[in-house]
């Protein structure tokens, strides 16, 4: 079968791999949808590692149920790609992110495991969660960022009338915006460098202003707006001028939230940090709850991720999907692939 897979340094292939065989335990799943997520874009900078068949959110059709009684062929499902061990003490306590295996053989992030960029997968049973069939499958898969977006505003720990400031506007950040405003912020703001994406923020009702973090009087003026800093600033950037702005902009005693990822080390202010006694949250995927709980916020309509939902693209335009996301040039924020069309 057809997948899209990394060649080298912002360049996929089209190659063929061999489909998954049923072995008893696994779920077979025909993807229907996938989404290209942030992480994607790191490896696909990084040209590594070579042959990585990605896509970590999707939705999909069971071909074999594998070991899942409660499954049948043809149920409309999606999954937490991530493969916890089951037995470490993280996982005892249901917090499953911090699993040492968590990452090691997930789903699109290695491999050992090819993701939603091909038609076909083998997914850990456990793993596997049933949808309604009303959903969308592009509603399905946009649970996996959705849920990354309600964790991050939960280790926020935002409270009704507080202010809040979202560092970059791609998926995580009008997510992360959503779920503020869900919490009770009484003003959310975004920065970003994208004019368009800042705008779309606004438009999409998640933001009630955007700034262009390139401006000098940003700071200046959002330190005024909101008399002495922001009550939690969440950073969806990973860049040392977007960690340091979340430093000077969240008011003393304030939280920082980082969900941004940056693979190397980057300069911080730390005297910021301890001048004003900040809590510094990191911020790692989601739980199960969450996941399963941005389901049921979709399927009820709680929530509308549909507007977030900017293309869907087949296998032969993935490499221009990554460019236009990255090009600082659209507003796009969320695009998605049908590996069923070449």
């Amino acid at each position: 079968m057809k997948s899209v897979a990394i060649k080298k340094e912002k360049e996929f292939e089209i190659k063929e791999i061999k489909e998954p065989v049923a072995d008893g335990k696994k779920v077979i799943i025909k993807v229907t949808k996938t989404g290209i997520c942030g992480s994607d874009i790191h490896y696909w900078d990084n040209g590594a590692p070579a042959g990585l068949v990605m896509g970590h959110e999707f939705c999909g059709i069971v071909e074999d149920p594998g070991d899942r009684l409660d499954l049948q062929v043809g149920d409309k499902v999606t999954a937490l790609p991530i493969s916890p061990c089951t037995e470490c003490e993280a996982c005892k306590k249901g917090q499953i992110q911090f699993c040492t295996k968590t990452w090691s053989e997930a789903i699109g992030l290695s491999v050992e495991n090819p993701g939603g960029y091909t038609s076909k997968i083998a997914v850990r049973s456990d793993m596997v969660l049933k949808v309604p069939e009303s959903m969308k499958d592009e509603e399905v898969a946009m649970v996996e960022p959705t849920a990354v977006g309600l964790h991050a505003a939960h280790l926020g720990r935002i409270a009704v009338g507080d202010s809040v400031l979202v560092i970059g506007g791609g998926i995580i950040g009008l997510v992360s915006a959503l779920f503020a405003k869900m919490e009770g912020a009484s003003y959310v703001a975004v920065t970003e460098t994208n004019e368009l994406r800042g705008k779309k923020a606004v438009k999409l009702g998640v933001a009630d202003e955007w700034f262009n973090a390139l401006e000098e009087k940003t700071v200046p003026t959002l330190m005024e707006k909101t008399r002495g800093g922001f009550d939690v600033v969440i950073e969806c950037v990973g860049a040392s001028p977007a960690v340091n702005s979340a430093l000077s902009l969240v008011k003393p005693g304030g939280i920082v939230v980082l969900v941004g990822v940056a693979t190397d080390a980057i300069p911080m202010y730390s005297v910021m940090a301890v001048m004003k006694e900040l809590v510094i949250q990191g911020s790692i995927g989601y739980d199960y709850k969450e996941f399963k709980a941005c389901i049921d916020l979709i399927a009820n309509k709680k929530i509308d991720v549909m507007p977030f939902v900017d293309d869907i693209v087949p296998l032969s335009k993935v490499q221009d999907a990554f460019l236009r996301l990255t090009s600082g040039k659209s507003d796009a924020v969320k695009i998605l692939i049908d590996p069923n069309k070449e």
